[in-house]
């Protein structure tokens, strides 16, 4: 396989990469589009609870109200009754005070009941319509579920069909330089291979030794740029552009180590110019 053949390939695996990694991004971020629906269906289930037992509980109070009442009634009419009864001034004084209490104790109940019933009116309206909200963000949420679902299996069968052209792309390939690029095509968003034009790089807009671009003029091999790993291929200078390898002064490579990965390339290469220097003659 010429180099020409394996840089066509390259570029047609980019695009296949590049369509695979927003495809992949779009599988990883599509169920985040729910996470606030069900973060707010959750809330609103714990508030309708919460709402709820209030409710049970003012209603119990409200019951026992109730039954406190009954007895103060109760109490009254008896010492009412007795009233006909009685023979003593003594006696007198203590149903009359037994009467006044209770009725004291009525008139308290009644207007604790009062506030109870408009309390458990309130909470009634209330939990009605969380009810109301929380079933139509459930039938929402349960919507959104069904469009995800629908998009998710879309992106999955996108992926499937990128995957399958990956492998008719790389086929006879070298699986070295196809780990390298993939890595290098993910680091860079979609760019693996670009041009040399006019001795800089089109990724990193560094400029490279004479000897090192005329080595990706020549076309004989597979060339990767020192600075940010990118594969480059080489392009003619346009009309009116000084062409840099042409320029006797420039220096010229006299050695360049391959670089595994990009990890390599931050540690090896965090003094550019340095570097670059050790290259020209």
């Amino acid at each position: 396989m010429t180099t020409e053949e394996i840089f066509v390939k390259l570029r047609l695996l980019q695009d296949v990469l590049a369509k695979k990694i927003e495809v992949e991004r779009d599988i990883n971020d599509i169920p985040k589009m729910i996470v606030t629906q069900e973060e707010l269906l959750d809330r609103l289930k714990k508030e309708f609870i919460e709402k709820d037992q209030e409710y049970l509980a003012v209603k119990a109070a409200e019951g026992e109200l109730r039954n406190l009442l009954f007895e103060a009634e109760s109490t009254r009419e008896r010492a009412e009754k007795h009233m006909d009864a009685i023979s003593t001034q003594r006696e007198y004084e203590n149903l009359d005070k037994e009467i006044h209490d209770a009725s004291e104790k009525e008139s308290l109940y009644r207007r604790d009941i009062k506030q109870k019933e408009q309390k458990i009116r309130d909470l009634d309206s209330e939990i009605t319509q969380k009810k109301e909200f929380m079933d139509q963000q459930e039938a929402e949420l349960l919507q959104a579920k069904e469009r995800v679902e629908s998009e998710l299996t879309e992106r999955k069968k996108t992926l499937a069909e990128l995957e399958e052209r990956e492998k008719e792309i790389t086929k006879g390939m070298d699986e070295e330089l196809l780990f390298k690029f993939e890595r290098i095509v993910k680091k860079k968003g979609g760019n693996g291979i670009v041009s040399i034009k006019n001795g800089v790089c089109s990724s990193c807009h560094m400029i490279l030794p004479v000897q090192f671009a005329n080595t990706v003029r020549s076309g004989k091999e597979v060339v990767s740029c020192p600075y940010c790993s990118s594969i480059l291929f080489y392009e003619e200078a346009s009309d009116g552009e000084e062409n840099y390898l042409d320029n006797d002064t420039a220096g010229s490579l006299s050695d360049l180590d391959d670089l595994d990965d990009e990890e390599e390339l931050d540690d090896e290469y965090e003094d550019d110019d340095e570097k670059m220097a050790d290259y020209d003659e």
